[in-house]
């Protein structure tokens, strides 16, 4: 019986003590900063390409260091360069087509230009040598009907006269036809031309947009890099035949790096982006790193389907994304680091 005794007590004072360990522990996890264990993450940059072509050489090693700008991959250029060639060479014939139906313009606005004015002095001849008929023929008529004895010679002369400026008129009247005529093929001649001009003008445009789609296209065969950064693998080799948009190179940006790490429903309401962090990773025990937190999640992760205790509430974690300054570049993609927010001890 005493021995039965014993082990209840012993179990007690173990219990009891696990107990209170239980309760120390919580204690000074409540009375800590708040934070969390995370993973530095760079700026990732997929580069690729809009054509598809071999890959003609590679000029960086996975691990070096790049700048905006520089030449990373080249592509060969061949048929995008052709395409450009054909282009310029079909904007270049639209190009003196508009020209051409342009001068055409122009020339069939001064045909019009000296054909109405032919029309009018033609016209106005017309109208002249009319009167002047009329009045040669008025003339004849008085002549003969003078009772005095007239000359022939005069009365034939006017009649001739009169008979002269009469072929005179006609003639007139259908060089006035004609120039009208003239006026009238320089109108056709006119909306031709416009019409050839506006063709052409189309036809420039279509070959001013092929020009830059092609030139595009030979950009894209130069593969730049588009930031500061380094180059974190290189998935093809040189020679290889690449498909459009097939991942050439991957960047990252070590600049300004980010690490997420994750808070429990009970903490995450004294967080908000803006407020400060300290960093600290395993490979630089002794350094701490400045951090601000740039954003809380909106919804938990890992949460449970039926939340209905206090313990169950306190499952729920957020991601919370923390940037962080890359002092001398030390801080690498996939560094484990421990970030612990700058709040003072909670209450």
């Amino acid at each position: 019986m005493r021995r039965v005794v014993a082990v209840l007590v012993v179990l007690t004072v173990v219990l009891g003590g696990l107990i209170a360990l239980r309760l120390w522990t919580q204690a000074r996890a409540l009375a800590a900063p708040s934070g969390g264990s995370g993973e530095i993450e760079g700026i990732d940059v997929d580069l690729s390409s809009r054509v598809g072509a071999r890959i003609l050489e590679i000029r960086v090693r996975e691990g070096d260091p790049v700048k905006a700008g520089d030449l990373l991959v080249r592509l060969d250029c061949a048929d995008p360069a052709a395409q450009l060639a054909e282009a310029t060479a079909r904007l270049e014939a639209a190009r003196a087509q508009a020209i051409a139906a342009g001068a055409q313009i122009q020339a069939s606005r001064r045909a019009r230009t000296a054909a109405g004015a032919s029309e009018e002095a033609a016209r106005a001849q017309a109208a002249a040598l009319g009167a002047q008929a009329e009045a040669a023929a008025r003339q004849a008529k008085r002549l003969e009907a003078l009772p005095q004895d007239v000359p022939a010679s005069s009365i034939d002369q006017t009649r001739a006269s009169a008979s002269g400026l009469e072929h005179q008129t006609a003639a007139a009247k259908a060089q006035a036809l004609a120039s009208a005529a003239q006026a009238r093929a320089a109108d056709v001649g006119i909306r031709s031309a416009s019409a050839q001009a506006e063709a052409a003008t189309a036809q420039m445009r279509a070959a001013e947009a092929a020009v830059e789609r092609a030139k595009i296209l030979v950009g894209e065969c130069d593969v730049r890099a588009p930031r500061d950064a380094e180059v974190a693998t290189l998935p093809h080799e040189a020679g290889e035949l690449v498909s459009p948009g097939a991942i050439l190179a991957r960047l990252v940006d070590l600049s300004e790096v980010t690490a997420t790490f994750y808070l429990p429903n009970a903490e995450v309401g004294a967080v908000k982006p803006g407020a400060r962090a300290v960093i600290v990773a395993d490979a630089f025990p002794e350094e701490r790193f400045e951090g601000t937190i740039r954003t809380v999640a909106l919804e938990a992760e890992f949460t449970p389907r039926n939340i209905q205790t206090r313990t169950d509430r306190d499952r729920l974690v957020y991601p919370v994304e923390v940037t962080v300054k890359n002092r001398g570049g030390k801080l690498r993609a996939g560094m484990p680091v421990q970030v612990t927010l700058d709040e003072g001890k909670r209450q």
